[in-house]
């Protein structure tokens, strides 16, 4: 995890970064987005040390991104299921993924996850859209502003 370093800054994307900006935990979100609901799987998933993924199921846990439920009585064992906080990630993922294959995938055949709509199998695409208008919008077409006070 992140060590603070924007006290006193009001950034909602620092406060994110807190809980998600560790280089594993959106691959465990990723995974759980994917199915992946045991410790066992996520380590064999990820090959992530143990400690480092006990700390971060329990740091998403902490945060309401995860819920911990047992589905064994004895001896007790957990699994990690995605809260709604949790599946709120599913477009940063997706948008990270859509990244990732613009950026990152000249050497692969294909990219090696596609996203698609289970109605009809075509693929979904992140697009950002104007709340007033409902218009599709390139990143030229936005600026962020900056709010203060409240």
């Amino acid at each position: 995890m992140m060590k603070r370093t924007y006290i006193g800054e009001r950034c909602t994307v620092a406060r994110a970064l807190e809980v998600v900006g560790e280089r594993w935990t959106l691959l465990i979100v990723r995974d759980g987005l994917l199915g992946v609901t045991r410790f066992e799987e996520f380590h064999d998933a990820l090959g992530i040390p143990r400690n480092v993924l006990t700390a971060r199921l329990n740091l998403l846990v902490e945060h309401d991104v995860l819920d911990r439920v047992p589905y064994q009585a004895r001896p007790v064992r957990y699994e990690y299921l995605l809260t709604a906080k949790g599946r709120g990630l599913a477009p940063v993922v997706r948008a990270l993924l859509e990244w990732g294959d613009e950026h990152y995938s000249d050497d692969l055949p294909e990219p090696p996850t596609k996203v698609v709509h289970a109605g009809c199998g075509g693929r979904v695409l992140s697009r950002t859209v104007c709340e007033n208008c409902h218009r599709p919008l390139a990143s030229s077409d936005i600026t962020a502003v900056r709010v203060t006070g409240g």
